[in-house]
């Protein structure tokens, strides 16, 4: 995420997005720097219009969180309910890594 990060920085700097200058951002933040991603990142950036991709992110709406009704969580026991929140707290974390994991620089970039 570090390297997308670097290139949105680059580009609203906008500054050329190359190799040497992701690489010079991301070891000014500390962090230690693949060579294989930066290079696969830099290619596919070339063919991304960054601008549009911004554009069409921030259209997408968002749908909003909807909790559970009062009455539902009045006839449960304690137990039942702390156990349907840790279940609701796993799947959250689980939907967000497999997003993360599934979503590639096409999915970021369009």
């Amino acid at each position: 995420m570090e390297y997308i990060y670097a290139t949105l920085l680059l580009h609203a700097a906008k500054k050329e997005i190359t190799e040497n200058n992701l690489k010079r951002v991301l070891e000014a933040a500390g962090i230690q720097v693949d060579e294989v991603r930066l290079k696969s990142l830099v290619a596919a950036v070339k063919e991304i219009n960054i601008d549009e991709v911004i554009k069409s992110a921030a259209a997408m709406p968002v749908a909003p969180a909807v909790a559970p009704a009062a009455t539902e969580q009045a006839t449960q026991p304690a137990e039942t309910k702390e156990e349907e929140e840790k279940e609701e707290e796993e799947e959250k974390k689980e939907a967000l890594s497999e997003e993360e994991l599934g979503s590639g620089l096409a999915a970021l970039f369009g």
